[in-house]
């Protein structure tokens, strides 16, 4: 009786594992794929950039990444972010962290500037300590990748580590489709 049991705790560890790190889906729902992106909201802090809106970037490619500094998830994409940033930014990419706090000393504006400083990220983070932007989004997971098209559409997403193929061949796609701006 105890083996029976203790295998079945084992199988559900081992499950709730595999969930949580392939970013398999959850049982609620997040932001709905094609609907259109909810505005940055709550934001205490803009970090690396003015403050920015989901509606000056119409007409841009953004990847919006739900992640925080001390959560191993998250510091495992961060070079995938990093890396479409830089290879993509000249060709209308905008890549936007949201720093959402899992513990009450990430919410501290010190300690995110010094990550971000640490971690070289120089794409724009926008600090969501109340949770605002994150409930927009319906999102449940560190980290959260939500790339949205020029239309401002949620047209992909992906929760958790992997993926990182998938992810930059939608990112290119986008990218290759994008409306040429018009001049100001």
């Amino acid at each position: 009786m105890r083996t029976t049991f203790r295998a079945a705790l084992a199988a559900l560890a081992i499950g709730a594992v595999y969930f949580v790190g392939t970013g398999a889906p959850a049982f609620s729902q997040t932001a709905a794929t094609g609907a259109a992106a909810p505005e940055f909201t709550g934001i205490n802090q803009w970090l690396n950039s003015p403050p920015l809106s989901m509606k000056d970037l119409r007409g841009k490619v953004v990847l919006v990444d739900f992640w925080t500094y001390s959560c191993i998830n998250c510091l495992n994409t961060l070079p995938h972010v990093k890396q479409w940033y830089d290879k993509y930014k000249d060709q209308g990419l905008v890549v936007v962290g949201v720093h959402t706090p899992e513990y009450a000393f990430e919410k501290s504006t010190t300690n995110v500037q010094e990550a971000l400083k640490r971690l070289d990220v120089r794409y724009p983070v926008a600090q969501d300590n109340s949770y605002a932007t994150w409930s927009a989004f319906h999102n449940q997971f560190w980290p959260a990748l939500y790339l949205i098209d020029a239309d401002g559409r949620i047209v992909y997403q992906h929760f958790g580590e992997g993926r990182y193929a998938e992810t930059e061949a939608a990112i290119q796609k986008l990218l290759a489709n994008q409306k040429p701006q018009k001049p100001a």
